[in-house]
């Protein structure tokens, strides 16, 4: 057994796609592990300093800006990266071309802001927390470089941008904290943040490709392209971010700030963990581009154990949040947060959502089922708002981690198994959820 055991590590550790992938994963999960610990840290440290009501007030500021965020990135960052994965000639023109066209829905969404706050009882200070926090996705267009670096498999280089962008970030929230900082100057920290990652990527970018500021032209034929596949994923992100942050807008609404807080404190939580699927994701996602044109016997049996590592990380996951979420609350947040560990229990289902959800989006946008994916969000989203309007008055936050979960569910499972086109999809998921147990990849051939 053991010798068995040696002899697959081994085999591995020869196998250079294996091993590609492997380093690449590695760099992701050490940052994000780092970012955890960091966050763990200063951003507990925050919301302890600004109290549940600022805290929810904070939060709400950044789940309402996330609702319209979608139309800032256009849903170009799996395009770009699928484009740059089958013709690395392009890399200039679909780089450039998606800086002018992220940075276009930037502004706009300023715009689309400005509209949409006269629909809300917001006041003249919870506006002013609204642009500071929306103006750093001007600077948010920079992370096209990541989609580069996504493409080729060199992550330690978003790796080293993110980090120098976390820690510097975090070393002026800690000065925020002991010089006795508003609400105002924490929203800033955001655009910080931003500005910070951008000249990092730009850094590393510029500084391991042959490549120049005046290469960042305007493709009118590529931006034209790319927007025809986006287009439906720019709709689909918008319903999905209303299914994962109305929750926050509407308690604010009907219940208040600090109920958000409360709210808000249980999903960062979730969220820390939420890492992971985004984490596999990208390293797995060129390598599933790849095995569909080589082999759909090789394709299926990698979206198999890409279900099978998404259903045992969920797992590993929702056992000890489900077990110890009070304690893990108390510790970290203090006392007065204690209401929200109830929430952070019921909250761990959603992570079998979110796990399966990102393998999903792969098979999604590998078979340019965009529309489609389209049409289940929005029903989704619906069933969210409509069932949040029924729960909220009753159940508060509760209400509206139930109705997250129930439109997840349709969303991912039900609508998916009705479709001809993704049936079989639906299949690989459950029997990656009964097999979790025999993830094998020694003999995929990974490219």
């Amino acid at each position: 057994m053991i010798n068995k055991a040696k002899s697959k590590i081994n085999s591995l550790q020869n196998h250079e796609g294996f091993m590609k992938y492997f380093k690449n994963t590695s760099w992701l999960f050490g940052e994000k592990i780092l970012r955890m610990i960091v966050g763990l840290f200063v951003g507990v440290w925050v919301a302890r300093y600004l109290g549940p009501e600022q805290f929810g007030l904070f939060s709400y500021a950044q789940s309402f800006v996330g609702l319209f965020i979608a139309f800032a990135t256009l849903g170009l960052d799996g395009i770009v990266i699928r484009e740059l994965v089958k013709d690395e000639s392009r890399r200039d023109e679909l780089i450039g071309t998606a800086f002018w066209l992220k940075l276009l829905g930037a502004f706009g969404v300023l715009v689309i802001l400005a509209i949409a706050v006269n629909f809300t009882s917001n006041d003249s200070y919870t506006n002013t927390l609204v642009f500071i926090i929306a103006s750093a996705t001007i600077f948010q267009s920079f992370n096209v470089v990541d989609m580069y670096f996504q493409s080729k498999v060199m992550g330690k280089y978003i790796v080293f941008a993110n980090v120098i962008s976390l820690l510097l970030s975090s070393i002026v929230k800690v000065i925020l904290i002991l010089n006795h900082a508003s609400l105002t100057a924490f929203a800033w920290t955001i655009v910080f943040d931003s500005v910070v990652l951008a000249l990092g990527f730009m850094y590393f970018f510029l500084k391991n490709s042959k490549f120049a500021v005046k290469h960042l032209t305007f493709n009118r034929a590529i931006a034209s392209s790319l927007l025809k596949d986006s287009w439906p994923l720019i709709l689909s992100g918008t319903v999905l971010m209303i299914q994962a942050r109305i929750d926050q807008v509407m308690l604010q609404e009907m219940i208040g700030s600090k109920e958000v807080g409360y709210y808000s404190v249980a999903l960062r939580l979730i969220e820390t963990f939420g890492f992971i699927p985004m984490l596999l994701n990208s390293s797995i996602f060129p390598a599933l581009v790849n095995a569909k044109k080589h082999s759909e016997l090789l394709y299926r049996e990698r979206f198999l154990n890409y279900y099978r590592m998404s259903f045992l990380l969920f797992v590993i996951t929702f056992v000890p949040i489900f077990l110890f979420s009070e304690r893990i609350v108390v510790l970290l947040y203090g006392i007065a947060y204690q209401p929200a560990s109830v929430l952070f229990s019921l909250m761990a289902i959603r992570l079998f959502f979110t796990n399966t959800g990102v393998a999903r989006g792969s098979f999604i946008n590998i078979e340019n089922l965009f529309k489609f994916s389209l049409i289940t969000m929005t029903f989704g989203a619906i069933i969210n708002v409509g069932l949040n309007y029924y729960l909220i008055p009753r159940y508060y936050s509760k209400g509206a981690i139930v109705a997250t979960i129930i439109s997840f569910f349709v969303t991912t499972f039900l609508i998916d198994f009705i479709y001809a086109k993704t049936r079989e999809n639906v299949k690989l998921q459950l029997i990656g959820m009964l097999t979790f147990y025999k993830i094998n990849i020694g003999h995929q051939n990974a490219r």
